[in-house]
């Protein structure tokens, strides 16, 4: 019964770390991977280097960004958010 009181308040440290730090941690991943299968043509994405384009083209693994005059291609998992979704299908010359 003393060993149970000495290891209680490392039992109770480490469920307060669960609830206040890897459980909404575990969440946020999830909900990022989430935004990044849903990704779709004609969104506007910012990603985690801080370039905000519009998705052009999205692969398996890859997205194509236009941003400027430029066409960028990224991993999927460099998109860090979705600023605006896309409402209507975009024709295949313009995307803005």
């Amino acid at each position: 019964m003393q060993q149970l009181f000495t290891f209680l308040p490392m039992i109770l440290i480490f469920v307060v770390f669960y609830f206040l730090l890897i459980r909404p941690q575990n969440k946020r991943q999830k909900q990022v991977r989430e935004m990044q299968t849903q990704l779709s043509r004609g969104d506007t994405v910012v990603t985690i280097g801080g370039l905000h384009g519009v998705v052009q083209k999205v692969d398996e693994t890859t997205v194509t960004l236009k941003s400027g005059n430029s066409q960028l291609t990224f991993n999927r998992s460099a998109v860090a958010e979705v600023t605006k979704k896309s409402t209507t299908v975009m024709d295949d010359e313009t995307v803005e």
